[in-house]
């Protein structure tokens, strides 16, 4: 009897193999709060969308491989995951890729403190054991601090949304451009608008997160050329006004670097869609 419960725990599980489970539990998190903003929108942006999704099952394959394995293959491969996950959302919220730009939500900070700590663990567990494990653990560390400081950096100060007209007596308009081959609205910027599909006539429902991935467009506008539809404007409830065309309240998006650009077409993102507005240029 002594003999087998010194066996059972001489069994018990080694240092490495503790990494490897919490750091398997931290990649789940952060696949599924990723999975969760690819069901409610995420998926309908293009190459974002399917990024996302890679990333989603990169994420829970490797959450499997590296306990069922324990190879330092895995460990290592699981922490340069999620330091790269870390770096798509830090990219994204300051400069934009493939033409988004992410805004600061609750969610995104989660998971970016989640992908740190999976690279710390990871990372962790990858040099446990080896004979430079002492000298590899503190730059495991240092890496780990530095993506804290980045990510709080960035955070902060994520990429100005792209500037939005004034209304009021400077002579803003509404205008009827091409982008894309067709006829769309656009403030005289060039920024094409937008309506959102969960809004009703004079009636806006995108706010707080929402209003910051589409700033919507002041009131008081006057009609360009080809503008042949009615100009309105509504109160919204933080007192500013909001242009609206034919009813329909008028938003841009961050993700519009510049005229001739309509990344936020048929996007399902913050609760609904969106589309741009098409006008007759006649």
């Amino acid at each position: 009897m002594i003999t087998v419960v010194g066996s059972m725990r001489g069994a018990s599980l080694p240092r490495r193999s503790w990494y490897g489970i919490a750091g398997a539990a931290l990649l789940i998190a952060s696949g599924a709060i990723h999975l969760d903003l690819y069901l409610t929108g995420y998926n309908s942006i293009p190459t974002i969308g399917p990024l996302f999704l890679l990333q989603i099952i990169s994420a829970f394959l490797l959450a499997v491989a590296i306990p069922l394995t324990g190879l330092r293959l895995a460990y290592a491969a699981g922490a340069l995951f999620a330091l790269g996950v870390l770096g798509g959302y830090l990219l994204t919220l300051k400069v934009g890729l493939f033409g988004f730009t992410e805004v600061r939500t609750t969610a995104g900070i989660v998971a970016a403190i989640i992908d740190i700590a999976a690279f710390a663990v990871l990372g962790a567990g990858a040099v446990s054991g080896l004979g430079i494990g002492r000298r590899a653990l503190p730059l495991v560390g240092a890496v780990s601090a530095i993506a804290i400081a980045l990510t709080a950096v960035f955070v902060a100060s994520p990429k100005t949304p792209p500037p939005v007209a004034t209304g009021g007596s400077g002579g803003q308009q509404l205008d009827a451009r091409t982008v894309g081959g067709k006829d769309v609205l656009t403030d005289s910027k060039g920024l094409t608008l937008y309506t959102f599909a969960p809004d009703s006539v004079n009636k806006s429902v995108c706010y707080g997160d929402c209003a910051t991935y589409w700033p919507p467009v002041p009131g008081h506008m006057s009609a360009g050329p080809g503008v042949t539809g009615t100009i309105g404007t509504i109160s919204r409830t933080d007192g500013t006004t909001q242009a609206t065309y034919d009813g329909h309240p008028l938003y841009t998006y961050i993700g519009d670097h510049g005229p001739g650009t309509a990344s936020g077409n048929n996007i399902n993102l913050n609760g609904g869609l969106w589309k741009d507005v098409p006008v007759s240029s006649g």
